[in-house]
């Protein structure tokens, strides 16, 4: 049973994330269909600090969470109404863009462009699978979908990236501190 205090520490992060992602579906500022909340910021947290796995895994505990019904998505909802309801896409789109930003950090040894970019690039995932989905279940218009979907939210995208850049700057060495390194992988890099 290779590094089990390691595997351990991950879990206890990935259930903290994905309370916090939780928590990140009550800050809200409802503004259509699709309102602005703070779940993305945590699922590019989760992303960097876990690793693909790992922040896969928080994400998918999230969304298990809310489909049993617990009321964990944007404004306390929850169920499968709200899973697969105009919402939806944005939801199973933060699973994808957990594992692809946490990937593209492993892979680049967490630099810090790399990482900026990776969250450039889960964000787009997420609009990429909520935007389509969102316009299939209202019915609207690519441009409809776009203009509720996703324009409005660039602005506070980029200000969460950046905030999920500092916050993970700032924890990092918090969470190695008093570890031993992993000598020939990265610290996001998720223990076998």
């Amino acid at each position: 049973m290779p590094n089990q205090p390691l595997d351990l520490h991950r879990l206890v992060l990935a259930s903290l994330l994905a309370a916090l992602i939780a928590v990140g579906g009550y800050i809200v500022i409802p503004i259509g269909p699709v309102p602005i909340v703070l779940q993305n910021l945590f699922v590019l947290v989760a992303a960097l600090l876990l690793g693909s796995r790992w922040a896969a895994a928080s994400v998918a505990v999230y969304l298990l969470a809310g489909a049993c019904g617990l009321p964990v998505f944007a404004g306390g909802g929850g169920g499968l109404g709200h899973l697969f309801g105009p919402r939806g896409g944005y939801l199973f789109g933060f699973l994808i863009a957990a594992w692809v930003v946490g990937r593209i950090s492993e892979t680049f040894r967490q630099r810090p462009v790399a990482e900026i970019i990776g969250m450039v690039v889960g964000s787009l995932i997420i609009y990429a699978i909520g935007v389509p989905w969102l316009q299939m279940m209202l019915g609207l218009g690519l441009g409809k979908a776009l203009a509720v979907g996703m324009y409005p939210f660039i602005p506070g995208d980029i200000v969460k990236i950046a905030a999920a850049y500092a916050i993970v700057k700032g924890v990092r060495p918090l969470l190695h501190s008093g570890r031993r390194p992993d000598h020939g992988r990265s610290q996001a890099e998720p223990a076998e």
